[in-house]
């Protein structure tokens, strides 16, 4: 289960990254980021799993629900 939830639908593009970021540095290991976007964030996980040592790429998932709305989970090892 998430530790933590962010949805990011309604933050401006230009911070959404770096709230990502925080929360994510801010998890313990073995927790899950879930974050929920109006896009598929697949930049995000190629910068996370190049730039985190922590992030748990084998275990990322992300589905779609809805036209606007991606569920994403970020698994911090």
């Amino acid at each position: 289960m998430p530790a933590t939830t962010l949805d990011l639908r309604e933050t401006p593009p230009a911070e959404r990254h770096a709230k990502i970021h925080d929360s994510f540095e801010a998890l313990s290991a073995g927790e899950t980021l879930r974050i929920i976007n109006d896009h598929e964030p697949k930049p995000l996980f190629y910068e996370l799993q190049a730039e985190v040592e922590a992030f748990d790429a084998a275990n990322y998932q992300c589905e779609q629900d809805g036209p606007q709305k991606y569920i994403a989970d970020l698994p911090k090892q």
